[in-house]
């Protein structure tokens, strides 16, 4: 028996360049100045916007839609050498008027005298005592006619438009400051990210944004006391959950006690994207402290005209700042926003709570089958 072999050439071809999945497989970061960005999203030239600073020329047209975080926390100090400040139930009652005064003349100001908000993952914990202190605020007599005469003065360009230029003084005397401070600018020289993790853990919490705003305002014998109280929480010296979470309520609560700097309120933070069909996206997940520049934004948006894959294109308010770091990675805006879009980790911040998430996978425990 004879066999017959007939051999031919194989080409050897090319795999498919772009594999089918879910997510854009092509993520291009652009720099566009705020008074751009508007013209760029109704054109779809840009898929989002992330910045605070994009005012629309009108009402939002129906194919830009815009996202909510937490912008920033407006604070009133009294002046340690003020007539105001002798008393702490006098310092109460001009941070109150003026706490009253600041929300009615600006919309966007949230009147909220506690200085965890309801956008931090941690105010469930807070939020009796939270409630208790606009309640307190509310009933207060008003004092505005005995504080006609205050000198209030903006601490930055950030407040000045908290307050009409005919009531702002620059004089040194002043007896009330009006501050708003950015999340950003609160948490950003306390916080530090290396190999992906957050350094301290605990600084996208509440409580501990509250402490960095309001600790070098209280007197030396309260400080101790709180930072007694910090040193417990960060070391994990306490017993159970609950003893761990009536610690934070201490911290906080310390703070609060003292009139002469309070947080009174909140801003939030509004970002947009494109939403139109078929050229915008959708299912956007977004992070209620950092907004859409955020880890779980670009791991869930999708582009409407493309079943998979798609080029995401997205601008930002800010330029490239820092050079790469082997060990804490970018600390600049646009940096952490490239981060987000090319690195890997196991563990993303939560966008909803001071918690961490698995990013591709989740351990789930099942009851034994019976």
């Amino acid at each position: 028996m004879s066999t017959l072999t007939v051999t031919a050439a194989v080409r050897g071809g090319h795999e498919l360049p772009v594999y089918p999945s879910y997510y854009p497989h092509e993520i291009e970061v652009w720099t566009v100045a705020p008074d751009a960005a508007e013209r760029l999203l109704q054109q779809s030239k840009i898929h989002a916007y992330l910045g605070n600073d994009l005012h629309l020329s009108g009402s939002a047209p129906d194919l830009i839609t815009a996202v909510e975080s937490l912008g920033s926390l407006v604070i009133v100090r009294i002046n340690p050498q003020s007539s105001y400040a002798k008393e702490n139930t006098t310092a109460c009652a001009v941070a109150h008027a003026v706490a009253r005064k600041l929300s009615s003349n600006n919309p966007d100001v949230i009147l909220h005298p506690y200085p965890i908000t309801p956008l931090h993952g941690d105010y469930l914990y807070h939020v009796d005592l939270a409630e208790a202190a606009k309640r307190r605020l509310l009933s207060d007599t008003p004092v505005e006619p005995t504080t006609g005469n205050l000198k209030v003065k903006a601490a930055g360009a950030a407040a000045e438009r908290l307050l009409h230029a005919e009531k702002a003084t620059q004089e040194s005397d002043w007896d009330v400051e009006i501050k708003e401070t950015s999340l950003a600018e609160l948490t950003d020289s306390a916080m530090t990210v290396i190999n992906g993790w957050l350094v301290p853990p605990v600084a996208r919490s509440g409580w501990y944004q509250a402490y960095l705003a309001l600790r070098d305002a209280i007197d030396v014998g309260t400080r101790e006391s709180v930072e007694v109280d910090l040193q417990r929480i960060q070391s994990g010296d306490f017993n159970d959950p609950v003893d761990h979470i009536n610690l934070e309520r201490a911290v906080v609560t310390a703070l609060v006690n003292d009139c002469r700097q309070v947080v009174v309120g909140y801003t939030l933070k509004r970002e947009y994207f494109n939403s139109e069909f078929s050229a915008g996206i959708e299912n956007i997940a977004f992070d209620s402290l950092t907004g859409l520049n955020a880890a779980i934004f670009l791991r869930t948006v999708k582009l409407k005209d493309f079943p998979w894959n798609g080029w995401l294109r997205v601008g930002i308010d800010a330029r490239p700042a820092s050079a790469w770091n082997p060990i804490t990675g970018f600390s600049d805006k646009f940096g952490r926003l490239l981060w987000s879009a090319v690195a890997d980790p196991a563990l993303l911040p939560s966008p909803y709570d001071q918690a961490w998430m698995a990013n591709r996978i989740t351990e789930v425990q099942t009851s034994p089958s019976r």
